[in-house]
């Protein structure tokens, strides 16, 4: 019996925890079942068609806003803080980058308040008053972990070592509500006496019907509950859209209001009730998100939105690469780049010394800083690898074979990428090379413009990405202008909605354009852990007509294929895609 079936048979033998094909999260979107057919013949069209399902977050939003949870949590954080305790953020994949970001705006703000000497020079204790916690640290921004997130036990290691203690408070983030690293940061942080607040994008009575360790976490009563439930995603099973847009909105607010009200505080200036002003600034919220949503959703951004796509399009295909460079909303556009490798199996973002592995079609870069000084600035403080050795992991009774070779995620690794101002010529050599200058918010820096300058000349083409209400041109071949309006807001929360919504729209779209989706099913996604090999199974079953378990033994079988492709250095097809493939040529009688 070959080592894929043997593989296989463990999987459905002893993983029925990871079968989640009954949450909502992970259910096909009625709207968008013909997306890749209706993007296909209109690209603007399927644009539309995936800015419909943002609004379902709106309703959701609104209901959870007024909730004395939500103000229960911002008051945990200003009475954290107040204390000299500390808030953490968990979550690992998109939750993951999503506490990152989470982490980084606070910090911006409070550094940027304290240079302006708008507040004393203490704040620099509050600075450093909000940790993000990802499943595998800050390596896993870039590259995925595979399979850090299935074990609750790395969770609780991660947490612990960052030193979380009684008064503190820890914000467990995870889409589907049942990713067990996240689960083990919650029980982590009540263990340790910290205020645990759990947040998920699953209806709470289904979840507690088919998932057991989301049960345990949802019935326990010292452990407070925010329940985001949207529906499905646009894409299947893709939460790094409207999921996380959620988590973003909703939990970026509670941390706005925290972080005005602790400024207020500071400066001994009377207000009135804190709940009452914290109640009035969730209203506004919401009222904001629609406004923002109706503006991104206007003919005339839609129609911008369709030129970036076919001009991305054109540019893959003719097997060119894109290279965005931006300042202050670096982490956010890296966000949706590294993101495109595991929901559309693109190739991932790579070392600079890596010549064997494929480069990324997308990448992202700091014009104006050396990569080391550019990971510090985007993140506020020095990255957070996990230098974790084989006793470690033997300890957590990791998988063997992280015992034997553990995995290198630590700050060397991290630096390694060069996401700085130093020149990459396997980015500008390409057969076809765009440079994409991004502008976000209501006053571009002059600064900007040096960028055409300095790194024009090295590309092909040239672009610029301007988002927010006044355009500007910088000189560059095309100009995309998204017109809307982008209120200041402590941690410049619209402008990263905003940046948010366009990039996964376009991204999305871009790889439908690229045939990375049939109909709403990523079918080129890379199963990197239990779930993602549960959803491409289900993903082979659904295409193919074939049962669960012939779907799951065929994925291992172009998994083990797809491996010994990528070990020569090839750019390789997702193991879904392969599978489906593979099923339907025996059904046909040629495999």
């Amino acid at each position: 019996m070959s080592e894929a079936i043997e593989k296989a048979k463990k999987f459905l033998n002893e993983e029925s925890a990871f079968r989640l094909g009954e949450l909502l999260t992970e259910s096909s979107h009625p709207r968008t079942r013909d997306l890749s057919q209706i993007t296909q013949a209109d690209v603007a069209a399927g644009i539309r068609l995936l800015q419909s399902v943002d609004e379902d977050i709106p309703p959701v939003v609104e209901k959870v806003v007024e909730q004395d949870v939500w103000q229960d949590l911002v008051q945990a954080f200003v009475d954290a803080v107040s204390a000299g305790r500390r808030i953490f953020f968990t979550g690992c994949g998109a939750t993951g980058r999503l506490s990152i970001l989470l982490e980084a705006a606070w910090r911006r703000f409070w550094r940027e308040l304290r240079q302006k000497g708008v507040v004393p020079a203490k704040t620099k204790e509050i600075e450093n008053a909000v940790v993000s916690i990802m499943a595998g640290g800050d390596f896993a921004l870039i590259k995925a972990v595979e399979g850090f997130e299935d074990f609750p036990q790395f969770g609780r290691r991660q947490l612990k070592q960052a030193g979380a203690k009684q008064g503190d408070v820890v914000v467990a983030i995870t889409e589907g509500g049942e990713t067990p690293f996240v689960i083990g940061t919650a029980w982590q942080g009540l263990e340790a006496g910290a205020k645990v607040f759990f947040v998920y994008n699953n209806p709470t009575d289904l979840l507690c019907r088919h998932v057991q360790r989301s049960r345990q976490i949802i019935e326990e009563p010292r452990i407070r509950k925010l329940e985001l439930a949207t529906g499905p995603m646009a894409i299947t099973g893709s939460t790094r859209m409207q999921a996380v847009t959620a988590e973003l909105l909703v939990v970026g607010s509670a941390l706005e209001v925290a972080a005005v009200t602790t400024q207020d505080l500071l400066r001994a200036k009377p207000s009135d009730s804190r709940s009452k002003r914290a109640f009035r600034s969730a209203t506004g919220y919401h009222q904001s998100f629609v406004k923002l949503l109706s503006q991104l959703s206007s003919t005339s951004v839609v129609d911008v939105m369709a030129r970036v796509v076919e001009f991305e399009e054109n540019v893959y295909r003719r097997g060119g690469l894109i290279t965005y460079m931006t300042d202050s909303f670096t982490l956010d556009i890296l966000t949706d780049t590294t993101e495109r490798s595991p929901t559309f199996m693109v190739p991932a973002f790579r070392t600079f010394d890596d010549e064997h592995s494929p480069p990324p079609w997308a990448f992202i870069k700091n014009p104006f800083l050396p990569s080391e000084q550019a990971w510090q600035d985007m993140l506020g403080r020095e990255p957070r690898g996990l230098d974790w050795g084989a006793s470690v992991y033997e300890q957590l009774e990791a998988p063997s074979v992280w015992q034997l070779k553990p995995p290198r995620l630590g700050n060397t690794q991290i630096y390694r990428f060069r996401i700085g101002n130093e020149p990459d010529t396997s980015r500008t050599d390409a057969p076809d090379s765009a440079l994409v200058i991004i502008c976000v918010g209501t006053q571009i820096e002059p600064r900007m413009g040096k960028i055409l300058t300095e790194f024009g000349p090295q590309y092909s083409r040239t672009a610029t990405m301007v988002i927010g209400p006044a355009s500007v041109d910088l000189g560059t071949d095309a100009l995309f202008h998204f017109g809307c309006e982008l209120p200041d807001s402590p941690l410049r929360l619209w402008q990263r909605l905003a940046v948010k919504l366009i990039f996964n729209t376009i991204s999305t779209a871009t790889m439908v354009r690229m045939g990375r989706v049939i109909g709403n099913a990523m079918v080129w996604l890379s199963p990197s852990n239990k779930k993602l090999i549960d959803r491409g199974s289900r993903l082979i079953s659904q295409q193919t007509g074939c049962s669960y378990e012939q779907a799951c033994t065929a994925l291992h079988q172009a998994i083990e294929e797809v491996d010994s492709r990528e070990k020569r250095g090839r750019e390789v097809p997702s193991p879904v895609a392969l599978a489906i493939e593979n099923v339907r040529g025996k059904k046909n009688g040629y495999a």
